[in-house]
């Protein structure tokens, strides 16, 4: 068994990350998954909240608002709607990610009403958490 594997973190702006890592936790839309070397291959597609990258004693977390990932027993891909270090996050930034998940939500059908009003929540609960 591998005892470490590959993870890259791209969003449209930027390739954020790409290393050897020992896991990495994601925020899927169906609930957190982490992620290990030789893994199941999986795909899913991510809610706001933060990737959690752990090397040896290093730990790195990315704020993601969205997006997909794919796991495979090689390592973790993530591809974000938006991504930033999570020391660099700002009120600012949770409240431009917030305004288009209301608009979203607003301009929403029946069928997908319920996954936008989710997004909405879950950027309060992130706002709350990180007490912005």
């Amino acid at each position: 068994m591998a005892q470490t594997m590959q993870f890259d973190l791209v969003s449209p702006e930027a390739k954020l990350a790409s290393d050897t890592v020992d896991s990495v936790s994601i925020p899927g839309s169906e609930g957190d998954i982490v992620a290990l070397p030789d893994h199941a291959p999986f795909l899913t597609t991510l809610r706001p909240g933060f990737v959690t990258v752990t090397t040896g004693s290093d730990v790195t977390e990315y704020l993601v608002t969205g997006g997909f990932a794919e796991i495979s027993p090689e390592g973790a891909s993530v591809l974000a709607e938006q991504a930033v270090l999570k020391a660099d996050v700002t009120a600012d930034l949770l409240a431009a990610s917030l305004a288009t998940a209301e608009e979203a939500l607003e301009a929403a059908h029946d069928e997908t009403i319920a996954a936008a009003a989710k997004q909405v929540n879950d950027l309060k609960v992130l706002s709350e958490q990180l007490g912005l």
